[in-house]
C-alpha cells in the first residue's frame, strides 16, 4: 500500500517552538507559511499547520490540495494531471462551484478558474484567508483554528447554485477497509455503501480507515432539507452537502467545518460536532 507522506518543517522567525511536558495539554499555535505542495504538482500554496493537521490551500484555485494528519498521511491526494480523474485531478475540498458561472474553489487543474486571495487574520489562534473568483461573483472564506477549519461561502452568484464536497482518500488510499459514520444513525458503514438523502440535524459525516486511529469529519452548520449524498468511486470518496447526482442545491451563504478527530468512536465524533455548535 502506498501512502503520500509529507515532512513538514516550519521555521518561524528562526525560532523552534518547544512544548514541555508541563504544557503537553496546551494546543499548538496555528501557523501560516507559504510554499509548494510537492505531491500536488508543486502548486503554490498557503500552508496552515494546526494542532492535529496541516492544510495545503492552493493559492490560484482556492481549494485544498492536501490535508495531512499527525502521522503524515494525506487524506485528499490531489494532483493536477489532466485525465487522472478520480485518481487525482478531481480530488479536493470544497470543490464548490463546477460549471456554474465558472468553476471555483478547487485546487488548480485544467478545469479550474482562477481566484484572488487575501490574508485577513493571521494570529496564533486563528488564520483567515478570503478568496474572490476572477469574475467577482463568488467569495469563499477560510478560517483555520487549532482543531479544525471552517469554509464559508460568503457570496453566491445571483441565480446560481453550489455544493460543498469532500473528494479524497480516507487514511491515504481508497480501499475496502475504509468506512463512514453519519448523523442519520450510529452504525459503521462500509466505504462502498452509499447514502442518498438529507442528513438529519446536525448534518455531519465522518470517514475513516481501520488502520488509522482517527477520522475526518465534515459538518454543515445550517440544517436544511437538501440532499447530502455520498457515493464511492474506485479511487476516492464523492460526498457533497447539497448534492444529488450532478445537481446542486445551495443558494445562500453557508458555513461548513472539517477536521480530524483522534478517535474512531462514533460518540467522540458526535461530541466534537456538538462542541462546534453555537
Amino acid at each position: 500500500m502506498v501512502y503520500k507522506i509529507k515532512v513538514i518543517v516550519l521555521l518561524a522567525c528562526c525560532s523552534l517552538i518547544i512544548f514541555s511536558c508541563s504544557s503537553s495539554n496546551q494546543a499548538m499555535p496555528v501557523v501560516l507559511s507559504h510554499g509548494l505542495d510537492e505531491t500536488a504538482g508543486d502548486l503554490s500554496s498557503y500552508i496552515i499547520t494546526t494542532d492535529n493537521g496541516t492544510y495545503y490551500l492552493e493559492k490560484s484555485g482556492g481549494g485544498l490540495s492536501s490535508m495531512i494528519d499527525k502521522d503524515g498521511v494525506d487524506w485528499i491526494g490531489f494532483h493536477p494531471e489532466k485525465g487522472s480523474g478520480h485518481k487525482g485531478e478531481y480530488r479536493g475540498f470544497p470543490n464548490a462551484i463546477h460549471k456554474q458561472d465558472g468553476s471555483y474553489f478547487h485546487a488548480m487543474n485544467a478545469g479550474t478558474d482562477p481566484a484572488t486571495s487575501a490574508v485577513e487574520i493571521n494570529t496564533s489562534e486563528h488564520v483567515r484567508i478570503v478568496f474572490t473568483s476572477d469574475n467577482g461573483q463568488w467569495q469563499g472564506q477560510w478560517d483555520f483554528y487549532s482543531g479544525r477549519l471552517d469554509f464559508t461561502m460568503k457570496t453566491v452568484s445571483s441565480g446560481y447554485k453550489y455544493w460543498v464536497q469532500y473528494e479524497g482518500v480516507p487514511g491515504g488510499e481508497m480501499d475496502p477497509t475504509d468506512f463512514w459514520y453519519g448523523s442519520a444513525d450510529n452504525k459503521s458503514h462500509p466505504i462502498n455503501e452509499p447514502f442518498i438523502g438529507d442528513l438529519p440535524s446536525p448534518e455531519w459525516i465522518a470517514f475513516g480507515d481501520v488502520k488509522s486511529p482517527r477520522m475526518l469529519y465534515l459538518f454543515h452548520h445550517q440544517d436544511d432539507e437538501h440532499p447530502d449524498n455520498y457515493v464511492s468511486r474506485p479511487h476516492m470518496t464523492v460526498f457533497g452537502f447539497g448534492r444529488s447526482n450532478k445537481d446542486k442545491y445551495l443558494t445562500t451563504p453557508q458555513t461548513f467545518s472539517m477536521g480530524f478527530v483522534e478517535s474512531v468512536n462514533y460518540t467522540e465524533i458526535e461530541k466534537t460536532v456538538e462542541r462546534i455548535l453555537p
